[in-house]
């Protein structure tokens, strides 16, 4: 199995993703929390167009949505997934949900995570767990410390 690599791509769209570094270290303990170990992970970043399209191509919905999670893993312990997320509807949803554009953003990054961990979100009590785990999780982010360097 390989090791962790937790990377972030942008997909038609310019966006510089802020605290990498304490981005990775919260998601990979995120996935330690819930018993599993990080392997390859890929956040794609992406425009709403783009979303789209692999929301038509690949699951055959022709609506817009804020995430779409590839899972890729092979071994049942190893958490791995191509995660596409659409950085314009989250800019949307936070001014909706009157939050940041950075903590809907995490939302939306950890619910895909959550969902390469076995959660589901389609059933009432099944979305109040998993809101309930990312309301958990986003409380446990610690981006206190300042990344020196490019990014």
């Amino acid at each position: 199995m390989s090791s962790t690599t937790i990377n972030f791509y942008t997909e038609e769209i310019t966006y510089r993703l802020a605290n990498k570094v304490a981005l990775r270290k919260w998601i990979k303990n995120t996935i330690l929390a819930e018993g599993f170990k990080a392997g390859a992970i890929n956040f794609i970043l992406c425009s709403d167009e783009y979303l789209h399209r692999i929301n038509v191509t690949y699951l055959q919905h022709d609506t817009y949505t804020d995430i779409i999670t590839f899972d890729t893993s092979e071994d049942e312990y190893y958490i791995e997934g191509d995660l596409f997320i659409s950085v314009e509807r989250t800019t949307e949803n936070a001014k909706k949900f009157t939050v940041s554009a950075d903590d809907e953003l995490h939302r939306v990054m950890i619910h895909g995570i959550l969902h390469l961990c076995g959660y589901l979100d389609k059933k009432p009590a099944d979305k109040t767990l998993m809101t309930s785990k990312e309301n958990e999780y986003l409380a446990a982010r610690d981006f206190t410390t300042k990344e020196k360097g490019p990014l």
